[in-house]
Parts: C-alpha cells; sequence; structure tokens
C-alpha cells in the first residue's frame, strides 16, 4: 500500500525530478587529466602509493587506505602521474590528490572477481574483496562501507534495508540504476545479507518512482530473489536519512548517539549494493559513479556515468550549462548539497549530483522566533530546534548538549519549515562544532 511506510516529521518541497527523470544513464568520455583525491571518505586519508611520473592503469591503487575507518582510491584513467600536491576538494579546501594525465588507452588492472562464487565465499573473505575495492557509503556519507559490513559480534544484525527513496529533490541516478542494474543491484543486496548473516532484505523506494517499484516487484516474484521485499515509501525529505528509513520499514529507533547497527539494521545505498556486486563479482575498483547533472541552467541535463577524478567543470559544459545566466552550482541535493565555487574541484565517490541555478537566494532579514512550533513538527530527530539555537546564540553549548544537539543530521527541515527564515542549520551546526569539542575535552579526562 503506498505511503503505508513513512517516518513522524519531515517536509515536503517539490520533487524537481522530471527533467532527468526518464533519461537512461550515459557515459561521460574520460577527461584529459583527472585529479583523485586521497581524502574521498569519512575517516583517515589514504596514504599514497605512487609518485609523479608513474605509469597507471585503470583500476591501480594510488592511495592505501590509512587505518580501519579508511578506504583506497583507485586510478580511473591510464596514463601518467604529473603531480601530487593539494588541489580543490568539493568541500571547499585543499586537499591532497593525484593528478593523472589520461594517455586515451584505458588500459586497466586485471580485474580478479572473488575466486569462489560469492553463496560459497566465507563473509570475511568477501568484506576483504569489499574494503580492497575503496566502496564508500554512495548516497552521500561516505563512510566506508567494509567497516559497517563488519559489526562487532555483540551487536547482530537482523535487518537489511537497502535505500532507494532518493528523497532530495532532483537527483535521479539511484533512479536510473534501479530501472537499468537492477538484478545486479538486487544481487549485491543479497551479498550485503550474507555477509551480516541477516534474515531480511528489505528495498525502500519513494512512491513518486513508479516505474522502480513496478521493475523490482516484478524481479523480486522471481524464485531467485524471493529473499528480498519492497518498502513502499511516502514521498517526503528526508525519508532517505538512515534512522527515518529504519523507522519507516521497521518502527524501531536508532538511540541518541547510537548507529543503525544498535537496533540490529544496517542500511546501504542503492548504488553502493550497485558497486558492491561489481566489485564482488568482476573485481572491479570504485573508479565510476552515475552523477546526475540537472537545474535551471543545465540546457542538456543528463544521468552521466563519470570517471572519479573528473572536474565539476567537464560535467557542466558537457551538458552545456549557460554560465551567463548560472548563480549557483551546488554539488549534491539542494537541502544537504554544497555550493561550488571552484569548477576545477573533481567528482568523488560521495558525488550524486551537480545542480546548476539560475536565481540565488539573497540573504533574507531574519524575523524573531514566533514560537510557531514549526521546526519542531518538521525535524525528523524530533528535537527542538528554536531551543537549540538559542542555547547557541547565547554560547549555552553544555545545555544544548542536553537537549541533543549532536543527534541533529543538518537536513534542513526546520529551517525550510521556519516562517521566520531563521537559519537552523546555521545554529545547529555552530553548536555541534563546539559540543563536539567540549566532549572531546571530557573523553580525555
Amino acid at each position: 500500500m503506498f505511503g503505508k511506510f513513512s517516518f513522524k516529521g519531515g517536509v515536503h518541497p517539490s520533487h524537481c525530478k522530471d527533467q532527468t527523470a526518464s533519461l537512461n544513464i550515459e557515459t561521460l568520455p574520460a577527461p584529459e587529466k583527472v585529479i583523485i583525491p586521497l581524502s574521498q571518505h569519512i575517516g583517515a586519508p589514504a596514504k599514497i602509493a605512487v609518485k609523479r611520473d608513474d605509469m597507471v592503469k585503470i583500476g591501480q591503487v594510488l592511495g592505501e587506505a590509512g587505518g580501519f575507518v579508511s578506504a583506497p582510491v583507485h586510478a580511473s584513467v591510464s596514463g601518467k602521474v604529473v603531480s601530487v600536491g593539494p588541489f580543490a576538494h568539493p568541500l571547499g579546501k585543499q586537499v591532497t590528490a593525484v593528478e593523472i594525465e589520461n594517455d586515451g588507452n584505458d588500459d586497466t588492472v586485471e580485474f580478479t572477481p572473488l575466486p569462489t562464487p560469492w553463496r560459497e565465499a566465507a563473509p570475511q573473505e568477501i568484506v576483504q574483496k569489499i574494503s580492497a575495492a575503496g566502496i564508500v557509503g554512495m548516497g552521500g556519507a561516505s563512510f566506508p562501507t567494509h567497516v559497517k559490513l563488519s559489526p562487532p559480534s555483540n551487536k547482530p544484525i537482523d535487518t537489511v534495508i537497502i535505500n532507494g527513496a532518493e528523497c532530495e529533490p532532483y537527483l535521479t541516478a539511484d533512479h536510473r540504476l534501479m530501472l537499468e542494474k537492477t538484478e545486479e543491484m538486487l544481487c549485491g543486496a543479497m551479498i550485503i545479507k550474507k555477509i551480516l548473516g541477516a534474515s531480511k532484505i528489505w528495498i525502500g523506494i519513494e512512491e513518486n518512482k513508479p516505474d522502480a517499484i513496478a521493475v523490482i516487484s516484478e524481479k523480486i516474484a522471481q524464485d531467485k530473489f524471493k529473499e528480498i521485499s519492497l518498502a513502499k515509501l511516502k514521498a517526503k525529505y528526508p525519508q532517505g536519512g538512515e534512522k527515518q528509513l529504519i523507522n519507516a520499514v521497521t518502527k524501531r529507533q536508532v538511540p541518541s548517539g547510537g548507529l543503525p547497527m544498535d537496533c540490529g539494521c544496517v542500511v546501504q545505498n542503492i548504488g553502493t549494493a550497485y558497486t558492491i556486486w561489481d566489485a564482488v563479482c568482476n573485481g572491479k575498483p570504485l573508479y565510476q559513479r552515475v552523477v546526475t547533472v540537472t537545474g535551471s541552467t543545465i540546457r542538456k541535463p543528463a544521468n552521466l556515468l563519470v570517471r572519479i577524478g573528473t572536474p565539476i567543470k567537464t560535467l557542466l559544459e558537457h551538458c552545456d550549462i549557460d554560465y551567463d545566466s548560472t548563480q549557483k552550482v551546488i554539488m549534491g541535493g539542494p537541502m544537504m548539497g554544497l555550493a561550488q565555487s571552484d569548477f576545477t574541484a573533481p567528482v568523488i565517490k560521495s558525488t550524486s549530483g551537480i545542480l546548476g541555478y539560475k536565481t540565488l537566494t539573497t540573504g533574507v532579514r531574519e524575523y524573531d522566533c514566533i514560537s510557531c512550533g514549526n521546526c519542531v513538527k518538521a525535524c525528523p530527530i524530533h528535537l527542538v530546534p528554536s531551543y537549540l539555537a538559542k542555547y547557541v546564540q547565547k554560547g549555552l553549548y553544555e545545555d544544548a548538549m542536553t537537549w541533543n544537539i549532536l543527534d541533529c543530521m543538518e537536513c534542513g527541515s526546520c529551517a525550510y519549515a521556519c516562517p521566520s527564515k531563521i537559519n537552523l542549520v546555521h545554529y545547529m551546526k555552530v553548536g555541534k562544532f563546539h559540543a563536539m569539542g567540549i566532549k572531546k575535552e571530557k573523553e580525555k579526562k
């Protein structure tokens, strides 16, 4: 039944997906140069494994994992390493990256699939393959996937949820993967279930993607995919948040300060499931991904299969951006994405979309809080954003901590719903920054 699976809170921004929802994934030609950052994930940056003038092949390791919570990075083109140094990063800072001049040959290392069929392989053997492939969460969080797939023994996982909500407006990369790589993605979901020893797999899809729901419903009716169930989600934002998705599908609550594994669940993105299949069954590391390029100043919107390290500028110009009328470019979705000022910054593993906008939201006058409660109703974590903002304004960070400011996921629902135009997300970010500092100091004592 449509709309049966939902959560309390959230907002309803326009979907704005019509420009690209029906467009097949097309392959973007590899650029002349790629810039591949060593930091594309949560955790320690990768440790450099190549030097200037080295010749590399597609899939070759450029940087090895810098710790358990880290991931290796791989070459996305074949050619010559022309420099290793600081380059612009989508997060708005300079990070160490490897610049490769593409020789156009597309030479690859030998891709080696898992030596035994995944159904017969030991879970740890599969996890090692996923770790070596450099796979991270591709829905935006970029958490190393092998860590998620290695829960401690005292936290058994009984439920795997594959996140096909794609609730951010404009984005359709996951939608197209569900339509065009259905069996591969479903196989990836079953590999995840096998690793975790879970008893249940759900795929959650918002009701505004009826074609994806139809295709997957047909597939999971087949005997080989009988372990998978479909959750038709109510279309609202942030339905794709891990905690919201778990609550919508299972009615379980992730505890404050906890992780999905604390309630027996692991959530993986559609693109991550597909990439797991590609690594396990074809031996391919994560060196390319699907990116939606769209927005009011993009003349030829598209869903592109893009080599990691491709400059944003290459995607924008391939899709015929109107630079004269463009006021803002965002990497990711409009609710949680990041505005970009340097278009030489590259596509990274977590880049789901590039959006071009004609209009710029100018600074608006911020009015006093009228205590309407809209932010409280909208908050999917059930926080009280108006109170938290006041604590932060007064520097009362420990009080904000007692009101669970560290649970804020910065989804922007509170600011979207606020009639006084208070930039609540700003206060949440500032408050979390100071709260983390206080927490670390207490942990040292």
